[in-house]
């Protein structure tokens, strides 16, 4: 079982990660916008996909950064896609695929998490904890962390080399794939472990239950995980990875982007991308049933090297 903790992972718990923060950089100037972001949407329902491509790409219509969006609903067989494949700085998100190839190494050899294991799993994924993941992380090793990526088709994702594990480079399809692989039975991970992970990431802190959930009716199962970064390029990092389940569906979301100028902005376009997935899904939910994350999000700030 599970041993619940309560370890701190708030600003600047980066400091027992490898490496050291990157100092705050005023006024980093955000990429230009895009014009028009064009999302490509499908869906087996009658004119949904032309309601989520008008919705999103309305959501994004002032935004600066770049955005990349996935959607898939299995229930309505839907997908959305943004910039599918651009690579960004993981930040915090990394911390559900270290879960991941911990409970896939753990199977090859048929067995539990340790004590220790489920404590460390527990405090990276429901508070962000950054010396928790930094210890799962050097346990594995990089090579069972690539292992684990070959295993589970996210061919296109690089973990961050030198200790950084916050500058794995992610991507919206292979994130898509993982949120997958634990909402639905595979061979690569098991029952057991698919359950774990959507309970911890269901069981995230209200202060970190940002971005994704944003509008998500209370029908609707959320399960959640965020992270953001500051660097002195292409400013903010933010991004938010979630998996739906109730109301009639079964989705996933994910929505990575960067040069954000702050960290709230980045936060207010992925809700504002969310919020229409999410009312477009489920239109009949009423608005007073619809989450509205804090108005004050936390997340931890991971280590990345100066320069």
């Amino acid at each position: 079982m599970t041993r619940r903790i309560s370890l701190r992972a708030r600003v600047l718990p980066a400091v027992v990660a490898a490496g050291i923060l990157v100092p705050a950089v005023a006024g980093a100037a955000p990429a230009s916008a895009a014009t028009a972001p064009q999302v490509s949407c499908t869906s087996g329902k009658a004119g949904l996909a032309a309601k989520l491509q008008k919705d999103i790409t309305a959501a994004l219509a002032t935004r600066t950064g770049t955005v990349a969006i996935g959607l898939r609903d299995r229930t309505t067989n839907t997908t959305c896609t943004l910039r599918a494949t651009t690579s960004y700085d993981s930040a915090s998100v990394v911390k559900v695929t270290v879960l991941a190839a911990l409970l896939w190494d753990a199977k090859k050899t048929n067995r539990y998490l340790t004590s220790r294991e489920s404590t460390l799993a527990t405090a990276m994924i429901t508070k962000s904890d950054n010396a928790a993941t930094t210890s799962l992380w050097n346990q594995l090793g990089v090579a069972k962390v690539k292992g684990f990526l070959t295993a589970a088709g996210m061919t296109r994702t690089v973990p961050g080399s030198g200790g950084y594990w916050g500058l794995t480079q992610i991507n919206v399809t292979d994130e898509q794939r993982l949120l997958s692989l634990i909402g639905a039975k595979n061979s690569v991970l098991s029952d057991n472990a698919r359950a774990y992970i959507l309970k911890l990431m269901k069981n995230v802190v209200s202060s970190q239950k940002w971005g994704t959930p944003a509008g998500a009716p209370s029908t609707v199962s959320v399960h959640v995980k965020n992270g953001w970064l500051q660097r002195a390029t292409r400013g903010w990092r933010v991004h938010s990875i979630g998996t739906f389940q109730g109301g009639g569906h079964d989705y996933t979301v994910t929505v990575l982007t960067d040069g954000n100028s702050t960290m709230n902005y980045g936060v207010t376009t992925i809700q504002a991308v969310a919020k229409a997935i999410h009312r477009d899904l489920t239109p009949t939910a009423p608005a007073a049933s619809r989450y509205t994350p804090t108005a004050t999000p936390q997340e931890a700030y991971v280590a990345v090297p100066r320069g």
